[in-house]
């Protein structure tokens, strides 16, 4: 594929920012409930996060 043209980044952009609106309910109220967690819940979080960006990097690193 090419280049996008300026019209397709502009797209992209305004895409994004709808998104981010869109979700923005559950992203606030996600944002409140990590301020309440405990150290263990954000453990249960970054650990699959970890092998998941460990996994990709194999994959990477395979290709």
């Amino acid at each position: 594929m090419g280049e996008m043209s300026t019209w397709e980044m502009v797209l992209v952009g305004v895409i994004a920012i709808l998104v981010i609106l869109w979700f923005r309910p559950g992203i606030r109220a996600a944002l409140q409930y990590g301020k309440q967690a405990e150290e263990k819940d954000w453990r249960g979080f970054l650990l699959p996060l970890a092998f998941v960006v460990l996994f990709v990097i194999l994959l990477l690193a395979i290709a």
